[in-house]
């Protein structure tokens, strides 16, 4: 689900390098429904650049002299809160900085390669495009210190492990799945996640849900058993399919083609959850542009899953969630910060195996 602007998307195009100040601006200026008006070479440029020129959305280099990219981040958030994209490099550093300025407030980020920059940001031009269009119509909070919900203080007595929790997320989602995670007691049913997230970015993003967890929470393995209190998070560039066998479930990685462009893709993992675990989940659709996972949701209702999809108030992009509300597939529209217990609050079943 694409915003529509009445007029081009103004963008004020920030990084240290003349290069790929030069290449940002010519691939978003290929596209008639941008305008770069302007770029900077460092944060504090920038600043004056943004009182004279009212960018609608900002890109943002994570790497900056005189002034990092974070640093600049979190006072632009705190003082002047708009839509900014992040350019990242796909190193470890460059995950773990990303995942910050997420946490900071940015809507976005699109990758560089190390080597070849040109030829790596010129194969994803029209990715970056619709990153920028769909920022301008993100919604932008102001930091609110002390915003991430304690985790639970202790278990909720699940007696059983037959039920199985789903979530799905793009743009706006590693935090958005944080904070769902943050809420979940440590004896949570067994929780699989697809959020649309580059190779390198998909261990560290693991990782960081896991100091913020009671679950334990990890990338997943292919052939690993689902267990009750852990959470596992699809690689990024593979599918994340649930399979069962007699009454356990498993992880199954994909190499498979991307559906709809994504790998991996909340529509391959649902489905494999309303085929595998039907009556005995719940899932849970959040912010995200396009209308990746709405179908997989759908597929869970039909097959007796209790189903949520984000509400439009607190979602960043009410893209994949507006879509699955358009399909019928959510039984309820939850805010962010009351999916967790949403999803806990749906009680055990028998279990069913099929």
């Amino acid at each position: 689900m694409e915003v529509r602007h009445s007029r081009p998307v103004r963008v004020l195009v920030i990084d240290d390098s003349a290069l790929v100040r030069k290449l940002m601006t010519g691939l978003l200026s290929s596209d008639p429904r941008i305008e770069v008006v302007g770029s900077a070479a460092d944060p504090f440029i920038a600043r004056q650049k943004i009182k004279q020129l009212a960018p609608d959305v900002l890109t943002l280099d994570v790497e900056m002299p005189r002034m990092d990219g974070l640093t600049f981040l979190q006072n632009l958030m705190r003082l002047r809160p708009m839509p900014v994209v992040m350019v990242s490099s796909l190193t470890e550093r460059g995950a773990q900085v990303t995942l910050d300025a997420l946490a900071l407030g940015a809507v976005d980020f699109v990758a560089k390669p190390r080597i070849d920059v040109a030829r790596g940001l010129a194969g994803h031009a029209e990715l970056l495009c619709a990153k920028v269009r769909d920022a301008a119509g993100a919604q932008v909070n102001r930091l609110v210190p002390g915003h991430t919900p304690a985790p639970r203080p202790g278990p909720i007595g699940y007696r059983t492990t037959d039920r199985l929790f789903a979530i799905g997320a793009s743009t706006g989602g590693t935090e958005a799945i944080r904070l769902v995670l943050a809420g979940m007691p440590a004896d949570a049913p067994a929780t699989v996640i697809a959020q649309h997230i580059p190779a390198a970015f998909s261990g560290p993003f693991a990782q960081r849900l896991d100091r913020h967890s009671r679950m334990t929470v990890r990338e997943a393995s292919d052939g690993e058993q689902l267990l009750a209190g852990h959470a596992y998070v699809a690689p990024g560039g593979r599918h994340l399919r649930v399979r069962r066998s007699g009454a356990r479930w498993y992880c199954e990685l994909g190499d498979d083609d991307a559906v709809r462009g994504h790998r991996p893709s909340v529509d391959v993992l649902f489905e494999s959850v309303a085929r595998h675990a039907g009556a005995n989940a719940s899932a849970a659709l959040l912010t995200g542009m396009g209308d990746d996972g709405a179908r997989g949701l759908l597929a869970l209702r039909e097959a007796g899953a209790a189903t949520l999809a984000q509400d439009r108030a607190s979602s960043v992009i009410w893209g994949m969630p507006g879509a699955a509300v358009a399909l019928g597939a959510a039984q309820r529209q939850v805010p962010l910060e009351q999916v967790a217990e949403a999803l806990l609050e749906v009680p055990a079943r028998e279990s069913v195996v099929r």
